[in-house]
């Protein structure tokens, strides 16, 4: 987060330096100079510009774009039976699908409450799946490195001990 904070802030300390100084120098020009400024004007105002742009979009509409295109698989991809949050913070799980709603079960009294599916923000089940899955497939460290470090270590120690 610091990372992108520090990118926007630096880009955008650049763009206005270089349109600070790029505004001086055409104030600065004489009126007999005027079609050197209109054959640089390419460089010093439009080339700024497509950066910024450039910048904008890897940093804030490419992301976004992901984002949403994660959410709404995610949003497609719901089962019956599955614990979800909405962006409301409903706790719930979920006993119909339909085209566009999904009716959940919610609370000890099993109220029900028919919600869209846009208002969806997280699958908890979905993602206890994945943690159960990711912890299936980690090999176990191997510690045979660690242990014959540990021994080389108190075999130096016992020769220091009997040496004194």
């Amino acid at each position: 987060m610091k990372k992108k904070i520090f990118v926007i802030l630096s880009s955008a300390l650049y763009t206005a330096l270089s349109a600070c100084f790029f505004a001086m120098n055409t104030f600065a020009e004489d009126a007999g100079s005027n079609q050197a400024v209109g054959g640089n004007g390419f460089l010093t105002f439009v080339l700024p510009l497509l950066l910024m742009f450039v910048l904008l979009y890897f940093m804030a509409i490419r992301p976004q774009k992901k984002q949403e295109q994660e959410a709404k698989t995610m949003q497609e991809s719901l089962q019956i039976g599955d614990e979800i949050v909405t962006n409301g913070g409903i706790v719930g799980m979920i006993v119909r699908i339909g085209d566009d709603n999904v009716v959940i079960e919610t609370g000890g009294d099993r109220n029900k409450l028919r919600i869209k599916k846009w208002a969806i923000t997280e699958n908890v089940t979905a993602n206890e799946r994945a943690k159960q899955e990711q912890a299936k497939n980690k090999t176990p460290i191997k510690t045979s490195a660690v242990s014959e470090d540990e021994n080389s270590s108190k075999k130096k120690k016992s020769k220091n001990s009997t040496e004194e």
